[in-house]
């Protein structure tokens, strides 16, 4: 069995302690160069002597990132392996059948181990050695001759350490490759050590891996006065892939951004420390192929410095996510809805490499709010189910002792940093995901097991939310969740506004009504849970009761209003029956009311936009939920498309109406939640059990003249198509589909019908 095997050069140095109060503030930090601060890749070797091999299999993990090498040849096409999981509890390793790269005679196995995300520099604050400073290597060679004999080449003291071509590679701040070190290294070979490292973490690969998926050409491509700027025309996450001659010792600079300047100069629009998205490259002396290994970067541009000339078809860009399966196609005959509808798709693809993250360029976290909201549109376009399965074992893992679910998991030290900027490691509406998202993943595929799993989870975040909300209260006010520190409705435009840009604005004026809605909210979810998995529910549905209550007597004014005036707190009131249904009318004619107000655009925060135009539907006010769909004016989801969007951007108006450009993210899927309602409201598809195996097919907004839709369950595939006026639905046999049309009575099919729409 092979041993844990390191070198004394493979050793991440700690970056200077920064908090989120800090960051937040301003502060800067002094820094070296990046190329006195990191250090090379890692690659361990060792030659073997073998005859007559019938087979070969590698298992194999590391502490980083690695590629691996067998006589030259790289056994597998995946990247970033061992994947990003809670590392100290919970490690990957890879299973590789390499048996047609074995040769009779002499072999050289070699293993390339980067910093990654075990190691790198991978916190929203920057920090490095996020999950250890050592990077190892642990791998087995099974090798089984033609006589039946297997034997096994393990990771051991017969290894050697050097360097290569790699002087460092961060998937933050980049890679740079010094080609003149292909074949030579600057470090003598030296044995390697033998590290103590934990083997009972380790776990087999499960989920899909991380893979190049798509090669895309430029659309554009002009020289500047600072380089060359190629456009891809399109957001998205990857890296450049360029073809170059190169003179012994020319360095070529590759800087990523996803926007230019209002005045179409590069500007690079993620900022912070260790940020930087920047490759480099030096030649040796001969015409090749540069592409880094051991970074990724989201981007629409790059600037390229350091070259005279430029082939425009000798660049792509090579979009690369996690190896999911595609499943939902849907197509429009409006440009604008189509062009919002692709960019929910490119976000998704940007932000599900590893884990689902909240924007592919800066934090690059696990975020469990994002996940939480966006969870129901993210089983359209893709399977998600394994993807998302995976990454609720490291929430899970990095669940607290007291049930409080992190913020963003696989959880970085730096993340324990951020206490002393918000006071807590957890809110409501992020940790809610534990049960919120299981729930989902249950309701669109149907396997009960997601809820088994994470059960005692959802137990434990529940038990902390009760009792953090009751505090040291003696009357019903422990009820409501105002003891503590929760984001709210997160980015509330109006309030984003008049606090001129400041978040934490919106957490102060909304978080106990909201916080208090998802506490009541999640209860009803988890007693939903039980029912199913044959536990008691009664318990969350009566403490649900008594939440409802008090969020009435303390929350609702005398005049019918919130004590939290905005669209957002409305909307969550209504989604999650808050109110006693006497209620339901005064609070939905205030929410219209501010709508009007607003121009007929949202004021929806974080949170509460998942369930915006439901509610208005709902409430009758489908007219009203078609004029905020299709509202030009920021806030609104058109806006950005008008604007030149081609993902979801982190902020409605990162570009502002007068083309200013904010250094903002312009790929965070969040509040490309509206793909589900609008395959739910406007196609009017929707599971009445779970795994899609009963569907309701119900159009409610007549938004577009014309649309088709497919969707693939594991019962068959679901084909709706609007055109000229009729509605053509082909449903799989084992499907049981009630078609409600209005004004026409309902019917249940088994196969295709077309009817009037």
């Amino acid at each position: 069995m092979g041993r844990w095997i390191s070198a004394k050069w493979a050793f991440v140095n700690d970056e200077p302690k920064f908090t989120l109060a800090q960051m937040f503030g301003g502060m800067k930090t002094e820094q070296q160069p990046v190329n006195q601060r990191l250090k090379p890749a890692v690659i361990f070797e060792r030659k073997f002597v073998v005859d007559r091999i019938k087979s070969a299999t590698l298992a194999i993990t590391a502490q980083g990132i690695y590629q691996v090498y067998l006589n030259h040849h790289l056994v597998s096409d995946a990247l970033f392996a061992p994947d990003f999981t809670a590392y100290s509890n919970y490690l990957q390793f890879q299973e590789y059948d390499v048996s047609e790269f074995v040769k009779d005679g002499s072999n050289l196995l070699q293993i390339v181990v980067a910093d990654g995300w075990y190691a790198g520099r991978v916190s929203v604050q920057g920090g490095s050695a996020q999950f250890g400073h050592q990077l190892a290597a642990l791998a087995d060679l099974k090798l089984c001759d033609d006589s039946g004999k297997c034997w096994t080449v393990g990771t051991d003291e017969k290894f050697i350490a050097r360097t290569g071509k790699w002087r460092y590679a961060d998937l933050q701040i980049g890679e740079m490759q010094d080609l003149r070190l292909i074949d030579r290294s600057t470090e003598t070979p030296a044995p390697v050590k033998i590290i103590q490292a934990d083997y009972q973490r380790l776990a087999p690969q499960t989920g899909p891996q991380v893979h190049r998926q798509i090669s895309m050409t430029p659309v554009k491509c002009w020289q500047s006065e600072n380089g060359w700027v190629i456009d891809f025309g399109q957001v998205l996450v990857g890296r450049v892939k360029i073809a170059l001659n190169l003179a012994w010792g020319q360095k070529v600079v590759l800087e990523y951004a996803e926007v230019l300047k209002k005045d179409g100069t590069f500007f690079k629009n993620i900022i912070g420390r260790n940020k930087d998205q920047t490759d480099i490259f030096v030649g040796r002396g001969r015409f090749e192929t540069l592409e880094p290994d051991f970074t990724v970067h989201g981007f629409r541009y790059v600037q390229i410095t350091g070259i005279t000339d430029i082939k425009i078809d000798h660049v792509e860009a090579e979009v690369i996510f996690s190896d999911l399966t595609a499943t939902g196609k849907i197509q429009t005959s409006d440009d604008r809805i189509n062009r919002l509808l692709c960019n929910v798709l490119w976000s998704q693809r940007g932000n599900m490499l590893s884990i689902p993250t909240d924007c592919p360029q800066r934090e690059r976290m696990g975020w469990t709010g994002d996940m939480q909201v966006f969870a129901p549109a993210s089983t359209f376009y893709y399977d998600t189910q394994q993807f998302i399965r995976r990454w609720l074992k490291s929430v899970r893992i990095d669940q607290q002792p007291d049930g409080q679910v992190l913020d963003y998991s696989p959880a970085p030290r730096d993340l324990f940093y951020s206490s002393d900027f918000t006071g807590s490691l957890s809110s409501a509406g992020w940790g809610d995901a534990i049960i919120m998202v299981p729930w989902t993943l249950y309701q669109r595929y149907g396997d009960e097991t997601v809820l088994a799993e994470n059960y005692q989870a959802m137990l434990k975040w529940h038990h902390y939310a009760v009792k953090s909300a009751a505090g040291q209260k003696n009357d019903d006010r422990q009820y409501l969740w105002d003891t503590k520190f929760h984001y709210g409705d997160w980015m509330l435009p109006s309030i984003m506004k008049a606090s001129k840009g400041n978040p934490m604005a919106t957490s102060t004026a909304t978080k106990d009504v909201v916080a208090t809605a998802f506490l009541a909210h999640s209860s009803e979810v988890l007693a939903q849970v039980a029912t199913v998995l044959g536990q008691d529910p009664s318990p969350f549905d009566e403490y649900a009761t008594r939440v409802k209550r008090a969020f009435t007597k303390y929350y609702v004014t005398r005049n019918l209003n919130l004590v939290s005036d905005y669209q957002g707190c409305y909307v969550l009131a209504l989604a999650f029956s808050m109110v006693p249904d006497t209620m339901t009318s005064p609070l939905t004619k205030r929410l219209v009311d501010l709508i009007h107000q607003n121009g007929n655009r949202l004021d929806t925060g974080f949170l509460s936009t998942p369930y915006l135009l439901d509610v208005l539907v709902q409430s009758g006010n489908v007219q009203l939920a078609k004029d905020v769909f299709l509202q030009s004016q920021s806030p609104s989801w058109l806006y950005e498309v008008d604007h030149g969007a081609t993902t979801i951007w982190e902020t409605w108006e990162g570009i502002s109406q007068d083309g200013t450009v904010g250094a903002f993210s312009f790929n965070h899927y969040a509040m490309g939640c509206v793909l589900d309602w609008f395959v739910r409201d406007v196609v009017g598809l929707k599971q009445t059990a779970p795994g899609f195996s009963s569907i309701e097919i119900a159009p409610k907004v007549d938004l577009v003249e014309a649309y088709s839709l497919s969707y693939k369950t594991k019962y068959g595939l679901i084909q709706i198509r609007r055109e000229n006026g009729k509605l053509l639905i082909k449903v799989p046999a084992a499907i049981s589909a009630d078609v409600k049309l209005p004004h026409q009575a309902k019917q249940t099919i088994h196969n295709q019908i077309t009817v009037t729409y």
